[in-house]
């Protein structure tokens, strides 16, 4: 049994290199899975995805890997289209300038001199330089496939030790409904005991000494079959049963926890609904408030 809620980590450090890969998971009713990697590996993401849905089966998981190099290996390339373009832009705005007064043309020839002879002016301008960066993506892969592998051991690991947290206080709790059914089957006879008395002194009261008492047995028996709680004790250690079950053969009974307390808490409902005597009312409280625990740790179980 797991939780569906983990963490690992892990990181690759070298003198010029840091690698390293965090996965955490919350509560989900599905699969909810998110890859935060840099946009230079954007193509591995994939590969990741299915290395996280083959360990994981249900859950919000958020995955991160980050990259950081200190001198990354760059080729500065020249745009000789965008060269092109500003000189040319240049020659225009120079002809056009021609055209002004003696007085403005000769400070705009100044200027346009002066930019014309700055080789920054060409450099800082957009697209003209461009950078590239040599980056073999299938290099990066094999330096960072194990130490995402170790990131993704520690949080399956991580995943599992709290889930056998979760199953052993599953189970003390599964003990504590057991104990009820074994109390309310205990019980059963007395109140349907207590139910048939209490009929039958109704009818003394309503007819009197006079009262056929086999037409009240008949009424007693066929009341018994509406209000007594054999089949719902039946049902319920059924559904405890299957409960049982699933938290010792489910590697993912999240889900399955949660429809198997549907059910049972149907049948402790009726047997609280039918019951007359203290000691089982204190009891249907105690099998619903560890049924109550048990539907909130099935939250947490993948």
């Amino acid at each position: 049994m797991n939780s569906m809620t983990g963490y690992g980590y892990e990181e690759l450090v070298e003198e010029k290199l840091f690698l390293s890969v965090e996965i955490k998971s919350y509560n989900s009713r599905f699969l909810d899975l998110s890859i935060n990697l840099p946009s230079s590996l954007s193509r591995l993401e994939n590969f990741f995805r299915e290395k996280v849905t083959a360990a994981v089966v249900r859950g919000k998981v958020d995955v991160y890997i980050r990259l950081r190099e200190e001198e990354p290996a760059t080729r500065i390339v020249v745009n000789h289209e965008a060269v092109q373009s500003y000189a040319a832009a240049i020659s225009q705005v120079s002809q056009i300038l021609s055209s002004q007064s003696r007085e403005e043309n000769h400070q705009q020839d100044c200027l346009q001199k002066d930019v014309n002879s700055t080789l920054s002016f060409v450099l800082n301008q957009d697209g003209v330089l461009v950078s590239h960066r040599d980056f073999d993506v299938d290099a990066y892969k094999a330096l960072l496939e194990p130490v995402f592998d170790k990131a993704l051991e520690q949080f399956v690991a991580d995943r599992r030790r709290e889930g056998e947290n979760l199953k052993a206080d599953l189970q003390e709790k599964l003990a504590v409904l057991e104990n009820a059914a074994a109390f309310f089957t205990q019980w059963q006879p007395q109140m349907e005991h207590a139910f048939k008395e209490n009929l039958q002194r109704r009818f003394q009261e309503l007819l009197g000494e006079g009262y056929d008492q086999q037409r009240v047995l008949t009424e007693v028996a066929a009341l018994l079959v509406k209000y007594t709680i054999n089949e719902e004790i039946v049902r319920l250690k059924s559904h405890l049963s299957a409960l049982a079950k699933e938290l010792v053969d489910n590697a993912t009974p999240g889900r399955k926890i949660d429809f198997i307390c549907q059910e049972i808490n149907r049948e402790i409902n009726t047997i609280g609904s039918k019951n007359q005597f203290t000691e089982v009312g204190a009891m249907v409280i105690t099998a619903k408030d560890a049924l109550e625990n048990i539907r909130e740790q099935a939250r947490n179980v993948e």
